[in-house]
This record gives C-alpha cells, structure tokens and sequence, in this order.
C-alpha cells in the first residue's frame, strides 16, 4: 500500500521554502581586493585545506578521513575529478560506489568541510593518463589540452555532464564547493594555448553561472602561460622553496586580494627503484606557519595521499619514464592506512595558533592485523587461459596495434629507458609471444600522447614480423568470476617461469584489521583480494615492498578469503606471501636504470627538477 500523504503538504512546503532561499540568497565566497582576504558570507575568511583524493580511498572510509582532516584543524578539503575514472567509453558515464561524487560531497558536509574543486579536465595527480581518458588516442593526431577541435568537442561533452551535477552543491545554492579550479598547472605544458584556457573559462562560466569563484593553480615557472584574466590566480610550492619571492612573483599576476598556495607540499610522491620520498617535519610546519602569519590560505598536498589501486597510477617523463609506485602514502600527515602521524599533530600544533580547532580528540590509529606466511599455489600460465581471458578472440593486423588502437614465453624483458633489445633465437616456424603492460601514461612531463603497446614492429633479421594476434586481456574479470571455479586450473608448468596465475586461499578469526601484504622473493605483477585489483607489486625493484590492504576488503570471523598473484616474470623457489602489521614503504632493493643510464643522459647526482601534480 502506497504511504498516505501528508495533510496539506503544500501549505506546509512554502512557508519552509521562504525560509530557505533568503538564507542562499545570502550564501557568498568573494574576494574582497580592496584588503586582500576572502569574505565568507561577509565575513573575513581564510581556508587552511587539505588534499585528499576520493578516487584513491575505498568509499566506505571516505568518512573516516575526512573527520580526521576536521579534527586536525582544517576547514576545507580539495580535491580533483579525473575524467578517466568516470568516462571510460565516449559518452558512458560511472557516478557509483567510490565513483560517487554527489556522495563524496555529501560526507564532506557532514565533516563540516568546505570544498576547492579541480575537475581538471587534466588533473596530473600523479595519476594515469593525468585524468584524461586513453580513448582520446584513439585519434592518433590530437592534440591534447588545446583548443584542437577533437579535444575541444571531448571536453565540451565530459564538462556538460560533470558540471552539473556540481552546480547545487555550489556554496552559494547552499552546497559546500566554495571554488573551482580551471585546467591545472598549465603554465607547465609546452602548449601555451590561450584560446583553449578561454573556452574552458566560458565554459564554466556558462554550465555554472557568475558568482562561483573561478580560479588556477600554477608553479611559479607557469604563471606565464597558466594565469588568464577574470580567473584568479594561485601559485604552488613547497617548505624548501621561497616564500618571498614566489608570493611577489604571485603578486605580479594578481596584485590585489588573498595569497594563496594552493599545493603546500607534506611530502612528496614515489616512482618505482628510487628511495621513499619524505619531508621533515620542522620544515613543512614552519613553511605553513610562516603562510599563516602573512593571512594567506593555505592547501596542504597531500594530507592524505591514499592508494592507487588497480591500474590507475600515472608516470612522469623528466629526461627518463618515471612510473609511480602503487602506495601514493606522500608522507603524508595522515599515513596511507588513514592513521594520525607526528607530522599531522605538528600541524595541528600549528594551526591552533590561528584559527579554532574542533573539541575532542582525534580518532586512534586503526587495527591492524599479522598472517602468514602463506604459501601460494599454481594455477597455471597466463597463455593457457586465453580464451576466457580474451573471449571474443584476437585482433588480426598486420602490424602489431598499440593499446588505445585495440582497446585496451618468457625470454625476457623489455623496458621503456632501461632495455630496448632483446635478440632472440629460434627455429623456422617457431612462435613469438609477446605480453605487453602498461605501467602507467604520462601525468606531468612532456603530456604527449602517450601511446602504449608495440609502437614498432619486431624485426627478423631485416624483415619487420609480420600477421600479428593481438589479445586484449581482460584479467580483472577473469580474477573475479572464473578463478573461484577450480576446475578452470591447467596442468602445471615444471619451473614456472614467465606470466603465471597463483593463488590460495585463507581465513581471519575475529574481526581482523588493516594489514600489508608483503611479497618476498617475488618479482614484478599484480595481486588481488577477494577480486578486487590491490594494484602493481615490484618488488625487485622496489621502494615500495609491501600493499595496503583496507580492512573492508577482508572477510572476518573464519571466512574464507582468497588472494590471487599474476606474477609476470619470476616466481620464488618458496612461493609466500605474508600479512604484516606495518608497511615497508622505503626498501630499494636492486640498482635501477636511473643508475645505469649512458654518459650522456642526467648522473644519478645531478638533482631532478620536480615539480606539478
């Protein structure tokens, strides 16, 4: 039986409806240049913010981490939209689960956390691609982040969904965004294209009306080609940088109204076979102090930096391809398992003397949780499930296609910038098996189209090869729904060697906790638990040696819970695994290509420029 109405329900509805909307009507973030502050319905207002990422958190501790951002002092909370992650075909749109940005907004609200959006629609972020969807490529000649009329149109149709969706959470419709950036660090690209930073401006302009307050973020080098005018401009640098001076350059662009950093660098991000980056303490809470005390607003990246699960980090190109580690901790003042850090506690300290910091203590650091080891059995090869891994059969081609172009026996191993030949020998006939691995597209750095795949074909002698099978493998669906089944394991290989499917399975008594898994001897792949991708493990190369592992994603009091390793290259003689209590973060075990590059490349001591998220 469908409910009753309510007596009268529109006598009841208007009088609530004029109380509403002069309190919107009233709802305002300004800039008041006059005395160089942000109003906040009137009154004067400083944000002291804080980055975290949506996209690299599990939904269900989304709530968690923000609390403990509020808790610690901060009221705002900034973070990107990566286009990628919610468009992944043209036109065909995700906004569930941790894809839920209406919901993210919401649990912001309920931390009483303000909100500085950066829907990019480049966002770097150190995540793939920079947020820019792969089938964009699938137009070999765009041009990426200008006013090309194929990226243009691309754009034009994401913003007409995504900005939407944003305009009743504006602050001033009475949602909690109080400003959004347009593009992101542009000055850093090569491309300098002012018509396109005006179509985006209008854009926003015409999706979100006049009155949000529009804004761009640059390093001190790209204010040049970053700033455009009726957007106002921020800069971005970190504690070993120069306040002075770069807040002056700043003022060169924007001479009247707030100083703002809108990307204070807490620690910094990790690329696979170069040490864990970190940041002292005294140096990030004394830059952040010295801000304060000049009245600028402050956002703090990372202050909690999350994980970059299943295949979503991003790499840099700075004279070498750089991918980036699957833990994205940052040394952050909130740690990637969402625990509290000195650092956090320093800040704190910091921010008291400024502005109030909301009663009570903050949360205590999660449960965490020991097993193992655990030894792994085979399942098989990677090739020998190729017809559940691929079920609509290869691409035949001539030439070998790249992954955009397609859609998505163990000699050895090729490497971008490290190994760029392998001679093999064979007999006449013999058949050539190649599996290729995106290790992450370009998120800063040149941003050229990052193609992946064989963008060449091998060559036999002096003869290109020819008549190529191309499998796009869909091993996340086959993890999740077919390895459950056991019937599916093929015979095992004697001296397992090359891409090969492990996997066992385990269970937790009581109610278990966060844990890390640690994969010792192992070389390079991906793991998954209970179905759900964990990300990339290099062990070999390192720094990163263990992977975060949320406690939601265990099932407790005697479940079964199953792990399952796709190893790409080779397997330990004991094939274990175990559950740690703590993470190994900073553990480079091998010399990289970083240090083995020729003479005429950058030396291992010569300092990197790095810079942009």
């Amino acid at each position: 039986m469908a409910p009753k109405k309510p007596p009268c329900l529109p006598s009841l509805l208007l009088p609530l409806l004029t109380l509403l909307l002069p309190q919107a009507d009233t709802r305002s973030f300004i800039v008041d240049r006059e005395n160089d502050r942000f109003l906040l319905d009137g009154a004067p207002f400083r944000y002291v913010s804080g980055s975290l990422h949506y996209f690299r958190v599990p939904r269900v501790l989304w709530a968690d981490r923000l609390l403990k951002m509020r808790m610690s002092g901060l009221n705002a909370v900034q973070f990107y939209v990566p286009w990628n992650y919610h468009e992944p075909e043209p036109g065909v749109y995700n906004f569930n689960g941790s894809r839920d940005l209406t919901a993210f907004l919401n649990e912001a609200s309920i931390a009483d956390l303000l909100v500085i959006l950066r829907p990019g629609p480049y966002i770097c972020a150190e995540w793939e691609m920079g947020g820019l969807p792969a089938w964009l490529l699938r137009k070999p000649e765009i041009q990426l982040r200008t006013s090309d009329p194929d990226f243009l149109a691309a754009v034009d149709s994401w913003f007409k969904v995504l900005l939407p969706k944003l305009y009743p959470w504006l602050y001033h419709n009475g949602g909690n965004i109080i400003s959004i950036q347009v593009e992101n660090e542009y000055g850093s690209y090569k491309a300098c294209d002012f018509t396109y930073m005006r179509h985006l401006a209008g854009l926003f302009r015409a999706l979100l009306g006049d009155r949000i307050l529009l804004f761009t973020t640059d390093g001190p080098e790209g204010l040049k080609c970053g700033s455009l005018q009726g957007l106002y401009t921020t800069v971005d640098f970190g504690p070993a940088d120069n306040m002075t001076e770069i807040f002056a350059l700043l003022r060169k662009y924007e001479p009247h109204g707030p100083l703002v950093n809108s990307e204070y660098y807490t620690g910094w991000l990790d690329y696979w076979g170069q040490n864990h980056s970190t940041r002292s303490i005294s140096a990030v809470t004394k830059g952040l102090e010295n801000m304060l005390k000049l009245g600028a607003s402050v956002n703090m990246y990372m202050f909690h930096g999350g994980t970059n699960f299943g295949y979503w980090n991003g790499a840099d190109e700075k004279g070498r391809f750089l991918p980036i580690t699957t833990s994205y901790d940052y040394d952050a003042p909130i740690s990637e398992a969402g625990d509290p850090t000195p650092k956090l506690f320093a800040l704190r300290n910091v921010i008291s003397k400024f502005q109030e910091i909301p009663l009570g203590p903050l949360p205590p650091p999660s449960p965490k949780m020991m097993l193992g080891p655990l030894t792994l059995h085979l399942d098989g090869y990677l090739l020998s499930f190729l017809d559940i891994l691929c079920p609509h059969g290869p691409i035949r081609s001539i030439l070998p296609m790249t992954f955009e172009a397609v859609k998505q026996v163990f000699q050895g191993v090729l490497e971008r910038n490290m190994k760029h030949q392998l001679f093999l020998m064979g007999k006449m006939g013999a058949k050539l098996d190649i599996l290729l691995e995106n290790m992450g597209r370009l998120s800063f750095g040149s941003n050229s189209s990052d193609f992946k795949g064989l963008l060449e074909p091998p060559v036999l002698g002096q003869t290109a090869l020819t008549q190529w099978l191309m499998f796009p493998l869909k091993v996340d669906k086959l993890v999740k729904w077919w390895f459950p089944l056991p019937l599916l394991r093929s015979s095992h290989p004697q001296a397992p060697s090359g891409p090969t499917f492990y996997s066992t399975t385990f269970s937790i008594l009581g109610e278990g906790g966060d844990t890390f898994l640690f994969l010792p001897g192992w070389t390079k792949g991906q793991v998954w638990i209970n179905g759900f991708n964990l990300g990339r493990y290099w062990t070999r190369q390192g720094p990163q040696q263990t992977l975060y592992v949320p406690r939601p994603l265990l099932f407790s009091r005697g479940a079964l819970n199953k792990i399952t390793l796709l190893e790409l290259e080779n397997v330990p003689s004991e094939p274990q695994i175990q559950f740690l209590d703590r993470p190994i973060l900073n553990s480079t075990l091998h010399k990289t290509y970083i240090y083995s590059l020729s003479a005429d490349t950058q030396s291992p001591s010569e300092p990197m420029e790095l810079s942009g998220h």
